[in-house]
């Protein structure tokens, strides 16, 4: 996935004077984590990616809650976190640090994103930054752009499967995800795109 033109352009704007902060959405497997890295690539040591997933709540929390077997629902996120560290890094006057999920561990680790003062573009991915309910609403108006990401629904769910499969699942089990919970978050997702700045459509 590399940038287009016009959005190498947005991306320059961004990058440009006070710090800003760019969402990138889109449903489960839409590719958000690669986009995501090529916006930094783009810019260099004045960006870095701060991903939603990781205000996972912690496996243990999930299980006790009867949710684990949904895990990715926007009520399986620590919402209210996520919009408290969206808050303090809109003023960059110290290092502020953020969670970063670990598949391998199926847990964040705390702090591992370190998001300095001379950061001047803030790169957020993640499913439900447009979403208005389950306490993600704020996120939307913390954001200085965002850009949903609308690719081939088969491309998207064929990465998906894969990438389940990458990280332990069956085969059959990581279908089974792919085409429920994930798909059940993703019809969710879609139903915010009309909120973004740019519908980025990918084949």
């Amino acid at each position: 996935m590399t940038l287009t033109p016009d959005l190498a352009a947005r991306v320059q704007a961004l990058a440009c004077g006070p710090r800003r902060i760019l969402g990138i959405t889109g449903a489960p497997g839409a590719g958000k984590s690669t986009l995501a890295e090529r916006v930094v690539g783009a810019v260099g040591p004045g960006a870095v990616v701060v991903p939603m997933d990781g205000f996972h709540l912690a496996q243990s929390q999930l299980e006790r809650l009867g949710r684990a077997g949904r895990k990715g629902a926007p009520d399986t996120f620590d919402a209210d976190g996520f919009v408290a560290l969206l808050t303090r890094l809109r003023s960059p006057v110290r290092t502020v640090y953020a969670p970063e999920y670990r598949r391998d561990l199926r847990n964040a680790v705390a702090g591992a994103i370190a998001v300095g003062p001379d950061v001047r573009l803030v790169v957020v991915e993640g499913n439900y930054l447009l979403l208005d309910d389950h306490g993600f609403g704020p996120v939307a108006g913390l954001l200085d752009e965002s850009w949903f990401l609308a690719p081939d629904d088969d491309v998207r769910l064929a990465r998906l499967v894969a990438r389940h499969e990458a990280f332990g699942k069956t085969p059959d089990a990581a279908r089974a995800w792919s085409y429920g919970p994930d798909e059940a978050n993703a019809r969710l997702v879609a139903a915010t795109a009309g909120r973004a700045d740019v519908v980025v459509p990918i084949g």
